[in-house]
């Protein structure tokens, strides 16, 4: 106010008077102001730069647009895997020349092998396909001219083996990605996945007279319709959820935003008085626990005289972007284990999960250890990985710049779509899951035999994605749980805090928790850990019923006191077993905890707040 008075009085002043006098005041204001304190704030906000935001979302949205139409593949790392590749190889002359030498060996071993390709079969062929290779196991493929096909792709195959190992100065993980690319690349030309090269397609057209390619045809056209519509494959409708597939009676007992826990009702007199807690990976509906009657672990269980209780996690929408990996801990693992204890009180809980679920249960585990809270009495972790630095083939495509594009992708759409998800695993094993079933259903008309496992495969799931990006940086990237960094509530938890018995299993042929991976934990906790290597695959090798009398597995019990046993001596010195594991594991668990029996639990805890909500399998499953 002072200030301007003075700015009003100066204005009635002659010219230079008046400049003189506001020359003064400036003067007088500047050094007022240079005596007087000057605050700074502890933390200067950063200069915003006007449009950045505008900008960043801009380049946000095209990697999302790209994401969307690679399928979740960054087409940016497979450009800088090929040129490191390249760019080595030409730094090393005596590769090169290695590659030039065994190319003109494999030539003549082809040019000197062929004409007695044509007149007998009594001279062996110079290549063999891998064991696991059952693309050229028909009889056909042995009869000349096909024999010679499958030996010159055996032979490029091997070149390129060849050419993307051992190249000098590059790194492992480059390597890796570019042994598998070239491996994915030749796989696309083989002479199976050419119809009029493949001596069962040619066979198969000319005993139909074309036919087969026209239901081929039919099949590819039902096949696209349902894509488009949104519709599961063909013949999955024959297995309902509720009415063919996840049928073990049981009531849902619990429900909040997050999940829904199922209570099985008690098919003995008696049971053990410790319940069973199963939490499946929500990267899949939880019903391939309780597959058909005869396929189901749940309905096993109870029939034997356990409690079990089973999880079924919300399927995720845009809705629900911003749900956390802890909060799969607070509201999944944690809300089941309360829920439990108050229907079985005074009961510890035997808990086992599965895949991501295994994850999320060991992290809940060692929090609980960690806080001194001993509810759970026993730990079982199936196919589930708690250290991911050797995580296999699946890590070919989760690098820093793959794993931006699915954050980009994520944050446009609010989840990660199972479809987007399975272009990877499928890549993983692209000649049976991809060009084989082209084959099989487009070339030679047959249809796959739709089993309960393939359409609870197709039951699509989605990732929140906040919780996805969490669990890739976090696990998959940093690997932040089996070094001591990962941090619950703001401390950081160990897994060597955890001291209940621990039952693993890994599977021979997992793509996606390969046992070596899975057998880790070993190294990381400080309890009695029991593995079990089981025949089979993620899935196939978990559902195996001891009924089917099929499998086999491998079990060993590596005590708290002993020394670590390294994998491949564990394989070498671990009893061999014929049949299903699930009998070992009942039997673990019966000698894990209190063998005592008693009359089964009512179903729910009215009087505790879980009444019975209605009956299993619920409603989060179906959606």
């Amino acid at each position: 106010m002072q200030d301007r008075i003075s700015d009003q009085a100066a204005a009635l002043l002659p010219p230079d008077e008046r400049a003189r006098a506001t020359a003064e005041a400036l003067a007088t204001r500047v050094l007022e102001r240079a005596k007087a304190p000057r605050v700074v704030p502890p933390f200067a906000p950063p200069r915003k730069v006007d449009g950045q935001g505008d900008f960043h979302t801009v380049d946000r949205l095209a990697r999302a647009l790209m994401a969307r139409a690679s399928q979740g593949i960054s087409p940016n790392a497979l450009v800088q895997t090929w040129t490191d590749w390249a760019l080595h190889l030409a730094q090393a002359p005596g590769k090169r020349a290695e590659l030039a030498q065994r190319a003109a060996m494999i030539a003549a071993r082809l040019s000197l092998w062929a004409p007695y390709a044509v007149a007998d079969g009594r001279h062996a062929p110079p290549f063999a396909p891998a064991p696991a290779d059952r693309r050229f196991s028909d009889p056909g493929w042995a009869q000349w001219p096909f024999n010679v096909f499958v030996q010159n792709f055996l032979g490029v195959e091997s070149w390129w083996t060849e050419a993307t190992t051992s190249v000098p100065g590059l790194a492992r993980d480059r390597e890796a990605e570019a042994a598998f690319m070239a491996r994915a690349a030749v796989d696309m030309v083989s002479p199976s996945n050419i119809p009029w090269l493949n001596p069962v397609s040619i066979a198969k057209t000319v005993k139909e007279c074309g036919f087969n390619l026209l239901r081929g045809a039919a099949n590819w056209q039902e096949d696209y319709d349902r894509m488009l519509a949104g519709r599961p494959p063909a013949g999955a409708e024959r297995f309902e959820v509720g009415r063919e597939v996840a049928v073990t009676p049981g009531k849902v007992v619990y429900r909040n935003d997050l999940m829904e826990l199922i209570q099985y009702e008690p098919a003995t007199a008696t049971v053990s008085s410790e319940p069973i807690l199963i939490i499946p990976a929500w990267i899949m509906k939880y019903y391939i626990l309780d597959l058909e009657p005869k396929s189901s672990l749940a309905r096993w269980l109870v029939e034997r005289g356990h409690t079990v209780f089973m999880v079924s996690w919300k399927n995720p929408d845009a809705r629900d972007r911003e749900v956390s990996l802890d909060d799969y801990r607070r509201l999944g693992v944690m809300a089941a284990i309360d829920a439990v204890s108050a229907i079985v009180p005074d009961r510890k809980v035997h808990a086992c999960g599965y895949c991501l679920g295994g994850t999320i249960l060991a992290i809940a585990a060692a929090t609980m250890a960690r806080d001194g809270d001993d509810r759970i009495a026993s730990l079982t972790l199936l196919a589930s990985q708690t250290d991911f630095a050797e995580a296999g083939e699946i890590m070919l495509f989760l690098d820093e710049g793959q794993i931006m594009l699915l954050d980009d992708l994520m944050w446009d759409q609010g989840y990660l779509d199972s479809r987007q998800m399975s272009g990877a695993f499928q890549a993983l094993r692209s000649d049976e899951l991809i060009w084989g079933k082209i084959i099989r259903e487009y070339v030679l008309g047959e249809r796959d035999d739709m089993s309960a496992l393939m359409a609870w495969n197709a039951d699509q799931t989605r990732m929140p994605a906040r919780m996805h990006s969490q669990y890739l940086h976090g696990l998959y990237l940093e690997n932040r749980l089996s070094s001591g960094r990962y941090a619950v509530e703001g401390r950081k938890i160990a897994l060597r805090d955890i001291r209940a018995p621990i039952f693993v299993v890994g599977m021979a042929r997992d793509h996606i928790a390969p046992w070596r991976s899975v057998y880790k934990i070993c190294l990381f906790t400080d309890t009695d850990v029991t593995f079990a290597l089981a025949s089979g695959g993620h899935n196939v090798g978990i559902v195996n019923p001891p009924a089917g009398k099929r499998g086999s597995y491998q079990l060993m019990t590596m005590e708290r006191s002993e020394r670590y046993v390294e994998p491949d001596t564990w394989v070498a010195s671990a009893p061999s077993y014929s049949g299903s594991w699930w009998p070992a594991w009942e039997q673990w668990l019966d000698a894990s905890g209190s063998r005592e029996e008693v009359r089964p639990p009512q179903v729910g805890a009215t009087d505790a707040g879980l009444p019975p909500l209605c009956d299993a399998p619920g409603m989060y499953v179906r959606g």
